[in-house]
This record gives C-alpha cells, sequence and structure tokens, in this order.
C-alpha cells in the first residue's frame, strides 16, 4: 500500500505524489535544446524526486548520469588530484545503473586522470557521439573551497568549445542546490572561504554564467495536489471533496512540496483519515507546533542572519511593506531558502509586486517565533492578567468579544504610558502575545497584512469550526474610522462572514484620546470596535 513520504526520494510505486509530470516535461525541453542550468531550490523542496523523475523521462533517449556531492567527503575537495578520481568513480555508479555496456563503463573510470587537464580530455574522448547528461545534486554542499570553481569553470570552458565545435562534451548539465552556483564566488568570499586572487577580475565573474534560465515553478497548484488525493481516495474510499481539500492544502502550505505531503501525512496517518476541513485546520495546528527538519532549518537561518530575521520581523510583525526587488541580498537570501514571494495581487493580502510570506504555514511559525525570542529577550513585559482559557473558551466556542475587552484591559493597564514610536512598532505584536496562549494547542492565527491600506492588519483566527476576523489598525481620526468600516465590511463579504472585530490603537496622549468597547451593526453586518 502507497504512504505519503516526507523524507528523502519520493517514489511513485510506494508513495502518493503531485503530479509532476508537466513540470519534469518543461526541464526535459531543456535538456532537449542542450541547456546548462541550475535548479536552486530551498531545502525539502523536491530537488532531489525532480532529478530522479528526470532521469526516468531521459533514459530512452539519452545517458542520464546522476550524482551526488553529498556522496564526496570533504577530503575530496582538498585538490584536485583527490577530486578527479572521486568524481569519475561517481559517474562509473550511476551508469552501472543505465543502458551503457559495460565496457564503456569501465572505460570512464580514467586511472591516468589526476587534474583538470587530464580530467578535460577524458570527457572529451567519453562524451564523443553519446549523449551524455550530468545531474549533480547537493551541487553547494561542498562549495567552500576553489577545487569547485575551477571544476566548473572547467565545465564552462568545455561547453563555450563545443559551441564553437571544437570540443565534445556532456550533452546538458544540471546543477540543483539551494544556493545560485552563478553568484557562488561571491558567497564564498562573504564567508571567508575564498581569496581572491588578484588575476581574477571582479568578485562578481561568474564562472557558471552559461546557465540558461530555470523558470519552472516548482511548488504544487491545486489540479497537482488534486491528482495525488484523487489517486489516495480510490485506495481508501474516504469520501473527501477532492476539489476543496486540494484548495485548502493549497491556501495553507503555498504548495511548498514538504508541506503539501507533511499536511496529507499527518491527516491519513495521526487523525485517522479525517479529510474535512476542520481535519485540515488540525494537521495545520500539530505541524505549527511540531518540531521537523524544515523547522530546524528556518530557525537556523533566522538566527544566522541578522538582516533576514530583521526583515521578516518587519514584514510579518510591524507590517511594513517592501516592493519586491530580487537584487537586494536580503530578499534573495528569503527567496533562495523559500520564506518569500512577489506578490501577484491575486488577493489583498499579497500586493503586486510586494514582498510577501511564502505561505500560511511559515506565516504561523514566523509568528510564534518572533513572540517567543522577544519575550525571552525582555522585550514584552508581561503581568498577571486576569483572563484565564477557561473564560475565552467554551467548548468549541472561542469568545473574541472578551479576549477583546481583557486586552483591553491589560493594554491600559501596562503599556498607555509607553511612547508613541514604541507603541507603533509593538502594538500588533502586544496583541498577537497575548491572543496566542490563549488559542495555543485548540486554534491557530495567521496573518494577512493589508497592501491597499499600509497601516491595516487582518488577524484571521481559526478555532474550531468558528473562523474569526479581527483587523488591527492605528487610529488617524474619524474620517478614516468610515473608512475602515468599509474597508472592513467589504473583507467579511469576501469570507461570507456576518460578524468581525476591529481593534484600533490610539497612540495619542491627553483628553482627546477615548476608550471604546462596542458593537455596531452596518449593512445588516455586526462589528465589535474597540479602541485602546
Amino acid at each position: 500500500m502507497k504512504r505519503f513520504n516526507v523524507t528523502g526520494l519520493c517514489v511513485p510505486h510506494k508513495h502518493y505524489m503531485a503530479d509532476m509530470s508537466a513540470k519534469i516535461s518543461k526541464i526535459k525541453s531543456l535538456v532537449d535544446s542542450e541547456s546548462y542550468f541550475t535548479i536552486n531550490l530551498a531545502r525539502q523542496h523536491g530537488k532531489t524526486t525532480a532529478l530522479y523523475l528526470l532521469e526516468m523521462e531521459l533514459l530512452d533517449t539519452y545517458i542520464p548520469v546522476s550524482i551526488s556531492f553529498e556522496g564526496l567527503g570533504e577530503e575530496s575537495f582538498e585538490s584536485s588530484e583527490k577530486f578527479c578520481p572521486a568524481f569519475l568513480n561517481q559517474i562509473t555508479k550511476a551508469l552501472r545503473f543505465t543502458e551503457a555496456d559495460e565496457e564503456y563503463i569501465s572505460q570512464w573510470a580514467g586511472d591516468a586522470v589526476r587534474g583538470f587537464d587530464s580530467l578535460s580530455d577524458h570527457i572529451t574522448k567519453m562524451c564523443k557521439g553519446r549523449k551524455i547528461v550530468l545531474m549533480i545534486d547537493e551541487v553547494d554542499r561542498t562549495s567552500n573551497n576553489r577545487v569547485f570553481l575551477h571544476f566548473i569553470g572547467m565545465l564552462r570552458n568545455k561547453f563555450l568549445q563545443r559551441e564553437a565545435g571544437k570540443d565534445h562534451t556532456f550533452h546538458s548539465v544540471i546543477l540543483a542546490g539551494v544556493h545560485d552556483i552563478r553568484n557562488i564566488k561571491l558567497k564564498m568570499i562573504n564567508e571567508g572561504t575564498y581569496a581572491q586572487a588578484a588575476s581574477e577580475g571582479g568578485i562578481y565573474n561568474s564562472p557558471w554564467n552559461i546557465a540558461v534560465k530555470f523558470e519552472v515553478d516548482m511548488s504544487f497548484n491545486p489540479a497537482e495536489i488534486s491528482a495525488m488525493l484523487g489517486e489516495y481516495e480510490n485506495d481508501h474510499n474516504t469520501g473527501m471533496d477532492i476539489r476543496a481539500m486540494s484548495e485548502g492544502i493549497h491556501r495553507y502550505t503555498g504548495g511548498y512540496p514538504f508541506l503539501v505531503s507533511r499536511v496529507c501525512q499527518c491527516i491519513d496517518a495521526e487523525l485517522g483519515g479525517d479529510w474535512t476541513a476542520g481535519g485540515l485546520q488540525d494537521a495545520v495546528n500539530a505541524i505549527v507546533h511540531e518540531q521537523n527538519l524544515l523547522f530546524d532549518d528556518l530557525s537556523k537561518n533566522l538566527e544566522n542572519n541578522r538582516d533576514l530575521y530583521d526583515f521578516l520581523y518587519d514584514l510579518l510583525i510591524v507590517g511594513e511593506k517592501r516592493p519586491f526587488n530580487i537584487n537586494l541580498p536580503v530578499m534573495r537570501l528569503g527567496s533562495m531558502f523559500g520564506y518569500v514571494k512577489k506578490g501577484n495581487g491575486n488577493t489583498p493580502s499579497v500586493g503586486q509586486g510586494y514582498a510577501a510570506i511564502s505561505n500560511k504555514i511559515f506565516e504561523m511559525w514566523m509568528g510564534n517565533y518572533f513572540i517567543s525570542k522577544d519575550a525571552n529577550a525582555g522585550k514584552m513585559e508581561y503581568s498577571v492578567c486576569s483572563v484565564t482559557i477557561q473564560d475565552i473558551v467554551k467548548g468549541d466556542r472561542f469568545d473574541m468579544e472578551l479576549c477583546l475587552r481583557k486586552f483591553a484591559e491589560h493594554y491600559n493597564e501596562i503599556y498607555a504610558e509607553k511612547d508613541a514610536d514604541f507603541l507603533e512598532r509593538h502594538g500588533r505584536l502586544l496583541f498577537l502575545s497575548f491572543l496566542r496562549p490563549l488559542i495555543n494547542g485548540r486554534g491557530f492565527y495567521h496573518i494577512e497584512s493589508q497592501f491597499t491600506d499600509l497601516r491595516r492588519m487582518d488577524i484571521i483566527v481559526d478555532f474550531g469550526p468558528e473562523q474569526h476576523i479581527v483587523e488591527l489598525k492605528i487610529w488617524h481620526g474619524q474620517a478614516h474610522k468610515q473608512k475602515a468600516y468599509g474597508q472592513l465590511l467589504d473583507y467579511m463579504a469576501t469570507k461570507n462572514a456576518k460578524t468581525a472585530y476591529l481593534l484600533t490603537f490610539d497612540f495619542r496622549k491627553g483628553p482627546n484620546k477615548r476608550m471604546q468597547a462596542e458593537w455596531v451593526e452596518i449593512e445588516g453586518r455586526r462589528i465589535f470596535d474597540v479602541v485602546v
């Protein structure tokens, strides 16, 4: 029986998999055109599986040679004399799983090859008259030395000579990893692992500038997820609404391959096959609070890159809006790790051309992480609050009105006298810090910052069968207040909601400031309006 898989390679006859046929076909077209290219994807984004499926697709026409630098020890990169035999040994092993004959395979061993000049000559001899496709996975695992740069520089030179009709070399070369190999020299210089020689020219001179642009979106869309669920449904007959579940999974995961499979695995193996909207929410809640390799990597990257930490914090917690520019180092880094994307304008929360968190699960995890970090660092002040979970939660119902009333009391007691700059930067965080322990383990929230209004943020709280819309705004006068009602009513209409909540932070001091907590009814919809 097949199962959902979240570790290592996914194999079609063993695992339920999203339909990747269209993606593999697009990648194969690059191979057909003799292109050299890189597949740069975040961790657990399906690189290894994509290379495997591509290898299977190429077998009828080409001789695919699929290796991984993860299989080479660090000692293999100490010198060209050590690297070249290790590289050829990897090729020889890979060829044994192709249709190549034994005599040809044994010739690849190249016992006399001890440097890049002799390796280049050997590749010329072995590739003449044959369509060899070289695929190297985890190519950036050991890219912290000069030997690696010389290797890809050799591949580049042979490619250029082939195009001029003066050499034979690999038909196509695919380098797969997280980091962009075209900028690997700059990365190594910044990390202090590469010293630039005076004769090398500028640090932006890439040893891999022959690579064509890889534009295949490797995230799963709802149709591709639906194909996987359809196969599962044929085996299990659960009666699930395949289209609704596919769209729901995509809504939370953004199509991130690991997260898609992990949600499905959780529902199937840990939640008794509860393929309902409630089961999906339970799976998302469980995943956001678990420890896994993806979140371990996320935590490590945040802690090791202060600029990235501050950028994501400002984007998610402070609500700052940044035009997406891949040429800015921090955005390139966030995009490379799969944490941020360019908004396409299809939804109000992802403004066209602005940077946005890649998916809702990342939003929830980062929100919890940033709140915990600030609390542990003593940035937020806490006191004993008069509200308890038992007050707010009654069965499957979360009393959002009482939650906001208690937050207003809590805020006025502790923070009212803080300076305006502190409150404007941390107001949203104060509410999220108050909310999180009340829903923790039973529900979850995600943030939808509104790009049409840069000082507006919607918090969507899912708790049991209920969904609460809480809009956070900063006070800018009564005229803006009426506009806020209109914006919230429009948003409620998109969610088909009859009730919502408006929390406004008024950072003014003195007699003009008025606290407020009351229900208002507009156009047949109810809004609980709180001003602190």
